[in-house]
């Protein structure tokens, strides 16, 4: 007969632990919530208590785990890796409290020092990806995205009334900004093409202006009454697929979750002795290959008329249909009525929707015309040259009867969502590089591509 108790595994370290975790945890909740107080408990409380406690347990239970393994001992020395061609000597373990998702972890890492480069290394924190970092790579994650969304003072506030970690404003501004810097390497990158292709795909590229500092605007012309610039123009290119019918026809509206954005601080100019495109041009190219808009059965670019936007899609989308958002073309009109008639006048009023009549059923010929008439006024004279340019990108009743849409309201709606929202708030005052990697870092969260980055991320890390 088998001796008393064989066959039971053995207890081990585990099984104390899970047992003086339950302890404590009865003993929190016991303490608040005693017998017979159920109905009158701040469950809340008891939630949030409960919960750091749990944390406060996972947070030892990890550091013990990983403080208890001295694998990162490589030996009394260990390549530099700083290209000096020494060995570093091992002076120790040193110990580091790390920022977690857990909540404060204190562990303890060999510590290796170079007498040449006089610069020291922890084996662990490369391997762990916390090198030279005080926030874990959870957290870094979850400053990112709060980032990407909300200023850095409410990330801060966020993260602490939501998550229990503590992180200050200038560090999610660190975060936020190392990361981003990261996800605009990454987009440059990676260009492979995404899932979710329609056959009708639209591309729309739009500018709009964000408050920089003053460093930034040194000799720059802009639209203050000194002819002084205040902000700067990010530049934002947005790619969408048009919803179908039920016979897959193309509808003129966007389909859901199919808007995916890129944006800089760049110049979309370039010279005919250029090498290559202007930085935004390459920009427009890379979102529309990730975005298979080269291979849609019909491709369209829209926007508001600018000269850059169509020399760039002439460029680069030279099978494209091109349309002027109807939109603006409709203000331009509007600005005419109110230079020659005055604003809020009904004789303003009558002659803007006239001619807004005359765009909308195709009437070009009429429509220049009845503009010609006025062209004693600049504003006439502008919207004459801007008609004439862009005449047949404004064939609106051919492009509705193709199931088109004429509006330019995806991209409108980026600027505002994707930027101003982010940039424009009051007090904000960007640099260039810390508005291009929030922009980068944000187009990523918005066009959900951030686990996808993150993902390579930590391939490239390990």
């Amino acid at each position: 007969r088998q001796g008393r108790g064989a066959g039971r595994p053995k207890r081990g370290l585990r099984d104390s632990l899970t047992e003086s975790f339950a302890a404590d945890l009865a003993a929190e909740v016991d303490a608040l919530v005693g017998p017979g107080a159920a109905d009158g408990v701040d469950f809340e409380a008891v939630e949030t208590a409960v919960r750091r406690r749990a944390l406060d347990f996972a947070a030892r239970l990890v550091a013990g785990r990983l403080n208890a393994d001295h694998g990162d001992c490589g030996g009394s020395s260990l390549p530099c890796g700083c290209g000096c061609g020494r060995d570093a000597a091992y002076l120790g373990r040193r110990r580091k409290t790390l920022t977690t998702v857990l909540g404060p972890m204190r562990l303890e890492r060999a510590y290796y020092h170079c007498p040449v480069c006089n610069a020291g290394f922890h084996p662990r924190d490369r391997a762990l990806g916390i090198d030279g970092a005080s926030l874990s790579p959870g957290v870094v994650r979850m400053t990112g995205l709060a980032a990407a969304r909300t200023s850095f003072a409410e990330t801060a506030e966020l993260l602490h009334d939501l998550a229990g970690v503590r992180v200050c404003a200038k560090q999610a501004e660190r975060v936020a900004h190392a990361l981003g810097r990261e996800v605009a390497d990454d987009e440059r990158g990676s260009v492979a093409e995404e899932p979710g292709r329609g056959p009708t795909m639209y591309l729309g590229m739009d500018g709009t202006g964000v408050p920089v500092r003053r460093a930034e605007l040194a000799g720059r012309a802009g639209k203050q009454a000194d002819g002084s610039a205040k902000t700067r123009e990010v530049k934002l290119v947005a790619v969408w697929a048009a919803a179908t019918d039920g016979n897959g026809n193309a509808l003129p509206e966007r389909e859901d979750g199919s808007v995916s954005y890129s944006a800089a601080i760049e110049t979309a100019a370039s010279r005919d002795t250029d090498a290559e495109p202007a930085p935004f041009a390459q920009r427009a190219e890379r979102e529309a290959q990730r975005r298979g808009f080269h291979h849609a059965r019909r491709q369209v670019v829209i926007g508001d008329g600018a000269a850059w936007i169509w020399n760039i899609a002439g460029e680069l989308f030279p099978g494209a249909i091109q349309i002027v958002d109807l939109f603006h073309a409709k203000q331009h009109l509007w600005d005419v009525a109110k230079a020659v008639y005055g604003a809020g006048s009904d004789m303003a009023e009558r002659w803007a929707q006239r001619r807004r009549d005359e765009l909308d059923n195709g009437r070009i010929t009429a429509l220049l015309r009845a503009l010609e008439r006025h062209a004693g006024h600049d504003e006439a004279r502008r919207c004459v040259e801007y008609v004439r340019a862009n005449r047949r990108r404004m064939r609106y009743p051919k492009f509705r009867a193709m199931g088109l849409c004429v509006g330019s309201g995806v991209v409108e709606a980026g600027c505002k969502h994707v930027i101003g929202t982010r940039f424009k708030r009051p007090g904000m005052h960007w640099s260039v590089d810390g508005a291009n990697a929030v922009a980068a870092l944000r187009c990523c969260v918005l066009s959900n591509r951030f686990n996808d980055f993150w993902g390579r991320r930590k391939t490239r890390s390990a």
